[in-house]
């Protein structure tokens, strides 16, 4: 039996997080928690890929079994191993192990690019990594002092008046361990000012903000300090796509969000996050997602009037 099958000990801290994470996730879902870098979900049985977007962020699970899937590569993990995802990227999701008796639970950590980058600068321990990536994820190994620290994470969420104090120290802390651990090579490669990583990330940084506009890759890539050619191979080789196949993906799902949360139809969605032509936004809808974009959220809206939701959510 691995250690994702066996039931957490009272003495494990384990147990704390699931505990903890169970009261604050009491149904199938993900749930916000009261420190804004911190999440946490509940999957009752196994499930299929669904399509997410993925911050530079630590999954962990308190019990059970995910894998994520971005590109060609796959990464399983469970209650010995963490993924750590070091840029926004789409990738797919899915859960391996999980039951109505023991629920997949685990949490979710945005990290911050900044607090990682003052780290590497102030701790001679934690040199900038020569070593180049293919991929912007990795799985790492749950050591003790990793988890103590994220126990004690998860913990604030029963003390709520201690977390404007505490919660700066414990995020700190929690990026300097993991600057210590198997997966520091990748961080330190995304996180090191001047690194080819970095520049990426920069490049989707600015993209995010500025997807309804034109895309011209010269200019950006130009802007990150960096040869087209190298622009595009290292961009491809960390998100598993083209830049202007990312801007695409950008620009499709906040359309979703917007027919979804904000009830435009489809041609004015379009127009907003980008496409000129509705009948093209509508074929690249179609590919992207399965379906034309009207029965789409058609389909959501009537799954979520029979779950009970309010609002449908997105992947």
């Amino acid at each position: 039996m691995n250690a994702s099958t066996q039931p957490p000990s009272p003495s494990n801290p384990m147990a704390t997080l699931c505990r903890v994470i169970s009261a604050h996730a009491p149904t199938a879902g993900d749930f916000a928690t009261r420190i804004a870098a911190l999440g946490v979900y509940r999957r009752h049985a196994p499930a299929p890929p669904i399509t997410c977007i993925v911050e530079p962020s630590i999954v962990l699970v308190a019990q059970g079994a995910k894998e994520m899937v971005i590109g060609s590569d796959v990464f399983p993990y469970d209650t010995s191993r963490f993924l750590v995802t070091s840029l926004n990227i789409p990738a797919n999701s899915a859960v391996t192990m999980a039951s109505e008796a023991a629920p997949c639970l685990g949490l979710v950590f945005r990290l911050d690019l900044r607090t990682l980058a003052e780290l590497i600068a102030q701790d001679g321990r934690l040199p900038l990594s020569g070593q180049a990536f293919h991929t912007s994820a990795g799985v790492g190994e749950l050591s003790p002092k990793l988890l103590q620290s994220f126990t004690r994470l998860i913990e604030l969420l029963e003390e709520p008046d201690a977390i404007p104090t505490l919660w700066p120290l414990i995020q700190r802390e929690i990026h300097y361990r993991l600057l210590l651990s198997d997966q520091a090579p990748l961080l330190r490669y995304i996180a090191s000012v001047g690194s080819k990583g970095h520049r990426i990330a920069k490049a989707i940084d600015w993209m995010k903000l500025n997807y309804a506009a034109p895309l011209r890759v010269d200019e950006l890539a130009s802007q990150v300090q960096m040869g087209l050619s190298t622009f595009h191979h290292h961009f491809r080789q960390l998100t598993a796509m083209s830049p202007l196949q990312y801007q695409k993906w950008l620009r499709l799902n906040e359309a979703k969000r917007l027919m979804l949360n904000e009830h435009l139809d489809a041609a004015t969605a379009a127009f907003k996050v980008g496409y000129e032509s509705p009948s093209q936004f509508s074929r690249e809808y179609g590919r992207q997602f399965g379906t034309p974009p009207k029965r789409d959220i058609t389909g959501l809206r009537l799954g979520a009037e029979r779950s009970g939701a309010t609002t449908p959510s997105l992947p």
